[in-house]
């Protein structure tokens, strides 16, 4: 963790769910887990292993059963007003407005933070063009391809200039060679912007090309190991990695 300390914190974590019929589920249990200024952490895990539950909790969508979560010093359930403009989210898929352009729709959260008009639409211009879509502004979503549309969900996220990015998924349904040039544009602009960024993901090596540490989640959901990434590494020594990241997950047991 950098020297600007925690930026995301999560102590001692337990998320219980109850069905209506009553059952009890544990989807995370005794999770702890600090992310410093600046830091780019890639989380990965088996399906069911608690990701989505965390990223909703980090979101501040649902409070903890116990244990504490603050970014910045904050509580995200409690204070959710407060990060307004703070988080810039990726999510799987796009989530664009239809009857909007790509400039009107890279320029929503914008919108809601009352910039002015033409504030919003020279942020706008300015993320859309670093993201290559030049050209593109006043195309709707339904003429654009799967990855150009991502890249407006991307714009839409850096034109609020937050303070930690959360990408969730967010390159997960791309083809190989469109999600690997995302991903690339991705981790530039964020580095370039030295902002904190999380990245939940079910694939490690896109894990690996994006983040500088690996956390790797189990079930319950909770951290079995928290590694830097290999840098420099040859083709054999990533793939002697990953199979290590994978036998992690397949024992589902914490490494120290």
């Amino acid at each position: 963790m950098n020297a600007g300390g925690a930026v995301i914190s999560m102590q001692d974590v337990r998320m219980v769910f109850t069905s209506v019929d009553g059952d009890r589920f544990t989807a995370v249990d005794g999770l702890n887990l600090e992310v410093g200024s600046g830091d780019i952490v890639a989380i990965v895990g088996k399906t069911g292993c608690g990701k989505s539950t965390t990223f909703n909790l980090l979101l501040g969508l649902d409070p903890p059963t116990s244990g504490s979560v603050t970014l910045l010093g904050h509580d995200p359930h409690k204070e959710f007003d407060y990060f307004r403009s703070k988080l810039g989210v990726i999510f799987q898929t796009d989530r664009l407005l239809p009857w909007r352009t790509a400039l009107e729709n890279a320029r929503v959260g914008l919108e809601i933070l009352g910039y002015g008009d033409k504030e919003q639409n020279d942020i706008a211009l300015e993320w859309l063009h670093k993201l290559e879509l030049h050209g593109f502004e006043d195309a709707y979503p339904h003429e654009l391809s799967g990855g150009m549309r991502q890249r407006v969900g991307m714009a839409r996220a850096f034109c609020l200039a937050p303070e930690i990015f959360f990408a969730d998924e967010a390159f997960g349904h791309l083809d190989q060679s469109t999600a690997r040039r995302l991903r690339e544009v991705f981790l530039e602009l964020v580095t370039e912007s030295k902002k904190t960024c999380l990245l939940i993901t079910h694939n490690i090596h896109e894990a690996l090309e994006i983040g500088s540490r690996l956390v790797v989640l189990g079930k319950p959901g909770r951290v079995l190991a928290d590694m830097e990434t290999p840098t420099n590494a040859t083709r054999a020594e990533m793939a002697e990695f990953e199979d290590r990241v994978l036998d992690i997950i397949e024992n589902n047991e914490v490494v120290g």
